[in-house]
């Protein structure tokens, strides 16, 4: 039988490399999160070491369409397939940033306390109360001016596709006022596979696209949602796992068309 490449000697050195390398720059990040005062500080550290740990690991990232961010405040959604989404999205998007997360990140060991120092919102995905409660907060953190981002599939497996998306980043953006910014990761299934924790070397991408208000998506914040899930699904070449979402975003005139 031919012998498995992931398996060979060269990848398990790769792996240990990758492993402590990606462990020594969380403790650096943390231990100088301390350290430093500023959340804005610490946020532009914190994002520097995710592209120094980027480059030591060999895996190039290229980020298009940077420059449809809105200068002021905004709410980004992004596909989840990895769990070097988080990584690279730190890396690519300004430190103003909070990403929000589900709440069991928060206690995890270093990197747990890492996440809080750097801002990030944390939602309970279970109870109802915890839900209801962690929502009324995101949403008023986005109206009071806060750059979010979300991967509103919630969570990621071995299917591959884009699932179905929550509404809670659309509700945030829309009664926040603020716009909806769809981004597409390509390629972090691949460098990071969801049975491991050891990454591969090679390119990840994100599409940054334009943004979306509640006039361009019928008014609502389901229809932004559905919106930019159709879009999202055209840019990414991966089965879309919830197709009647992306059938109602086509079926849904704009508001521009409403009022004509």
């Amino acid at each position: 039988m031919p012998r498995n490449p992931s398996h060979s000697p060269l990848r398990a050195l790769y792996g240990a490399y990758a492993l402590t390398t990606l462990a020594l720059v969380i403790v650096v990040a943390a231990l100088l999160s301390v350290l430093v005062p500023k959340l804005s500080w610490r946020r532009s550290l914190t994002q520097k070491l995710a592209r120094l740990w980027l480059w030591l690991a060999r895996i190039r990232l290229t980020v298009r369409g940077a420059d449809q961010l809105p200068e002021g405040s905004c709410v980004l959604v992004a596909n989840h397939s990895s769990y070097l989404d988080g990584v690279v999205m730190k890396a690519a998007l300004p430190p103003r940033f909070s990403f929000v997360i589900k709440r069991e990140a928060s206690s995890m060991p270093v990197m747990g306390f890492l996440l809080q120092r750097i801002g990030s919102e944390f939602v309970d995905r279970h109870s109802k109360g915890g839900r209801q409660r962690d929502a009324r907060r995101v949403v008023k953190r986005a109206e009071q001016g806060h750059s979010l981002v979300f991967f509103p599939e919630g969570t990621f497996d071995a299917e591959v596709g884009l699932k179905r998306f929550h509404v809670g980043a659309f509700v945030a953006a829309a009664r926040g006022g603020v716009p909806l910014i769809p981004a597409v990761i390509h390629g972090a299934r691949k460098t990071l596979p969801h049975d491991t924790y050891v990454p591969i070397p090679g390119p990840v991408s994100i599409d940054i696209l334009a943004p979306l208000s509640m006039a361009d998506c019928g008014g609502s914040a389901e229809g932004l949602r559905d919106t930019a899930r159709a879009l999202m699904v055209a840019l990414l070449d991966e089965p879309d796992l919830a197709p009647a979402q992306t059938e109602r975003a086509q079926r849904k005139p704009t508001g521009g068309e409403r009022s004509a």
